[in-house]
């Protein structure tokens, strides 16, 4: 994450919007609260490293957008992250 806080350094016009998401056990409450935890991690991270509050917004896709569909702790795995969006 401090190659994108590099980035993000070099090119002060953009805005990241920052996606929790997690696996897929747990109810949908519970994901939604992580995956939001998770992003949240994230920007305290990047603002930790110099880049401004308001160039970082946070989102939570819980458990809705896997980006592994297999059912197993190494797919799991996959799925429990911080995404980065370039917004628009």
């Amino acid at each position: 994450m401090t190659k994108d806080a590099e980035f993000l350094r070099s090119y002060p016009q953009v805005r990241v919007s920052l996606e929790g998401h997690c696996d897929e056990r747990g109810s949908t409450e519970y994901n939604l609260g992580l995956g939001q935890r998770r992003a949240e991690a994230a920007k305290n991270f990047l603002i930790s490293l110099g880049i401004a509050t308001n160039r970082v917004d946070t989102t939570s896709w819980g458990k809705e957008r896997p980006f592994c569909a297999d059912h197993n702790e190494a797919c799991w795995t996959q799925n429990r992250r911080a995404h980065f969006v370039m917004a628009q």
